[in-house]
């Protein structure tokens, strides 16, 4: 319970104080649960300075709160980790016309995740989509019109599939939505593979075809896990494709937004995530088909 009691007019200074920028990137810090400092300057800023400034700026307001999780000495310094603050909590309680108790926000519950095994997993699917953002505000032509979190896409499929995200982006004429699997390298591969299950009954059920897109940290760990899904049944009635962090020789680098997916009933070559459509033109709802007339004698 919040020791603060917030007044119209101190919603109202803390409110004036914030740019509509501010509000998009607190509105999703809340959604995403944690976001990295170069995630935000990915999805939000020109440059990283500006980023950090600003960032600083909100963390004194109480807006967001931050920290830095510990990392091996070899591995040098974590970036800074924002989640959002009880300030924040409240300047948005009041401009979605609730109270503040009625919000949902609860500091412990919020900083949970700094202890959570689940950190690295979580900031490492936000940055997938902090990826897509980026590149869709240096490229007119693309969007990432939906991103839900895995929170939400328990909340929707949660009794048949468990998605790490699901995402609809659009470059030029080409839109794809998509299942995203993030793949730490912590779980064994059969248990990875065997994720499809979920999914193939989510299929069945929905009558709509949604690829699942598995993303790896390196090639070695794609090619064996490629050899699993390959085997699974479920292969055969959800399309799937397996992407990795690592740049692809020839390819211009434009993270997973460009040409690292590689669909598993082909070897080479691999497609820029919109150009999956056209590999799949199946994709979407499934129309059922028509009862046969009866045929008068």
């Amino acid at each position: 319970m919040s020791t603060i009691r917030y007044t119209p007019r101190m919603l109202g200074e803390l409110a004036a104080r914030l740019t509509q920028r501010d509000r998009s990137l607190i509105r999703l810090i809340r959604d995403f649960r944690v976001l990295t400092s170069p995630q935000a300057s990915e999805m939000f800023f020109d440059t990283d300075d500006a980023a950090r400034r600003r960032l600083l700026a909100l963390t004194r307001m109480g807006i967001l709160e931050r920290f830095r999780p510990n990392l091996p000495p070899a591995m040098g310094t974590a970036p800074y980790h924002y989640v959002i603050g009880e300030t924040a909590a409240a300047v948005l309680a009041s401009e979605d016309g609730v109270d503040l108790s009625d919000f949902g926000y609860r500091r412990d519950r919020v900083l949970s995740i700094v202890y959570s095994q689940r950190l690295a997993h979580t900031v490492g699917t936000n940055g997938i989509a902090a990826s897509l953002y980026g590149f869709a505000r240096r490229h007119p032509v693309t969007e990432l019109t939906t991103w839900w979190p895995e929170h939400r896409c328990a909340a929707e499929w949660g009794s048949m599939a468990r998605p790490d995200a699901y995402g609809r982006w659009t470059e030029g004429l080409q839109s794809i939505e998509f299942f995203l699997e993030y793949d730490t390298g912590t779980e064994p591969l059969d248990r990875v593979a065997n994720k499809l299950d979920g999914y193939a009954r989510l299929t069945e059920s929905s009558r709509i075809v949604t690829p699942v897109l598995f993303w790896v940290q390196g090639e070695r760990r794609e090619t064996n896990l490629r050899k699993k899904l390959q085997h699974h049944p479920g292969n055969m009635f959800v399309p799937v494709a397996t992407g990795h962090a690592a740049t692809v020789d020839g390819t211009v680098d434009d993270g997973p937004a460009g040409a690292r997916w590689l669909p598993t009933d082909l070897e080479r070559p691999r497609f820029r995530l919109a150009e999956l459509a056209k590999h799949w033109p199946g994709l979407g709802p499934q129309v059922a088909p028509e009862p046969a007339e009866e045929v008068s004698e």
